[in-house]
């Protein structure tokens, strides 16, 4: 049963490292168990780059999500990021030997096929997801399993990690004295968290901005068709208020997040805001206006490198549900507009609740926490939903769906039993 299993997601991200225990409710839905924090010393851009400092903070947060759900944690799902995820579409093929029905074991041999193929050396696959299947040449299809056909082939949408980075975040998870069950691209992750099914059907691109990385996935038709992972995110805004307006890095932070805004034009020309000297020197003024302006060249830079990456997927005409923003980057006052006037597209922000039941932690609705969220989702739900309709079929026979018509059946084979045992007795009576 679901409802006693319960997921651990950890994300091991450039300013924070949040670890979520979670279950799922009798209802269906992602009931959130415990949380814990720590501050992200060791990861650049997504990657582990001190792992001293890394299973520190993992530890710190495990132990406050143990403390505050009262469970021991062993396993964990974690999320990878970072400039080297790279992602590519391959085409794969295989003969069957009959004309009979393509089975869910056919599928599979098709996936597995795809690990064989040559990637860049110092790579690895972390995900294979079919994009559209062709039977016997008949393409467009997106299940073939109970179709008759000898030739089946796929595209692969193919996700690829550097080995060292992948090695580094599983020597910080052991050293932590943890286990990791999957190891999930973390897009994928938040888009679990805030997208509807409605969203990826019609066509949506989620933009989730963290500290150090920007990560993006494309859905079309409820097939995941492209994904991006671009090296700038929240810090980088920070580092720029740093310098431009000459103040600490703990004060660029609390201006960005407090009085920033991304469309400049939206600022009052007439705010300031005084930040207190350093020792014996006059408090420092800063004009709300002048924030604004920096916060936008760089907002518009990384929203150009976005939509870039919309356009490359090709996907860009297709999208009707327009943009998706979390992570704790979208909550930048105004960015939704600046996301709109320069992609031509509409755009809402994504809070993780798409699946959330009542919690005890009501914070982890916030954006900053999507991806987090996402990884305790991945231990419930397929990140493709044809995954799922296979994990309920038995033996390449679907199994039914719908409870009410599962408990006839159920009940009319009891009766059939009762009926022919009933039936044996009679003649074992004569």
């Amino acid at each position: 049963m679901d409802n006693d299993r319960i997921i651990v997601g950890l994300d091991i991200g450039t300013t924070k490292i949040c670890a979520i225990v979670g279950r799922k409710n009798e209802y269906g839905k992602l009931e959130i168990l415990g949380m814990g924090k720590a501050v992200s010393d060791g990861v650049i851009r997504g990657i582990v780059t001190n792992i001293d400092k890394t299973v520190r903070a993992i530890e710190m947060a495990i132990e406050e999500a143990s403390a505050q759900s009262e469970i021991e944690i062993n396993v964990v799902n974690v999320g990878i990021a970072g400039q080297h995820i790279k992602s590519s579409i391959h085409h794969g093929s295989i003969t069957r030997n009959n004309n009979d029905e393509i089975s869910i074991e056919d599928v599979n041999r098709l996936a597995n096929d795809m690990h064989r193929i040559v990637i860049p050396p110092g790579s690895e696959i972390i995900h294979v997801m079919p994009q559209d299947y062709i039977v016997d040449y008949e393409a467009g299809i997106k299940d073939p399993v109970g179709m008759s056909g000898v030739k089946l082939e796929a595209d692969f949408h193919i996700i690829t990690a550097q080995t060292n980075a992948i090695n580094n975040i599983n020597k910080c998870i052991k050293r932590a004295g943890l286990k990791i069950e999957n190891l999930i691209l973390e897009p994928l992750a938040s888009s679990l968290a805030v997208l509807s099914e409605e969203e990826k059907e019609a066509g949506v691109c989620l933009v989730d901005i963290g500290g150090g990385t920007t990560d993006i996935a494309v859905f079309y038709d409820n097939i995941i068709r492209h994904t991006a992972v671009i090296p700038f995110g929240g810090d980088i805004v920070t580092a720029d208020i740093k310098q431009g307006c000459m103040v600490m890095h703990n004060q660029a932070e609390l201006l960005k997040t407090k009085f920033g805004r991304a469309i400049a034009d939206e600022a009052n020309p007439n705010e300031i805001v005084a930040i207190p000297g350093f020792r014996n020197r006059p408090a420092k003024e800063i004009s709300v206006k002048n924030l604004a302006n920096i916060i936008e060249a760089r907002m518009e830079e990384i929203i150009e490198m976005v939509h870039t990456e919309i356009i490359s997927s090709g996907f860009h005409k297709k999208l009707a549900a327009g943009i998706v923003v979390t992570g704790g980057g979208s909550q930048l006052n105004n960015l939704k507009q600046l996301f709109e006037y320069m992609t031509g597209l509409d755009a809402r922000i994504g809070y993780p609740n798409e699946h959330l039941g009542k919690s005890k932690v009501e914070h982890a609705k916030s954006p900053m926490f999507a991806t987090s969220v996402g990884l305790v989702l991945t231990g419930f739900k397929a990140l493709d939903i044809r995954e799922e309709n296979y994990h309920e079929s038995v033996g390449g026979v679907r199994k039914v769906k719908d409870k009410k018509s599962s408990k006839f059946f159920s009940n009319m084979l009891v009766r059939t039993k009762e009926l022919l045992i009933d039936d044996f007795k009679d003649k074992q009576e004569y």
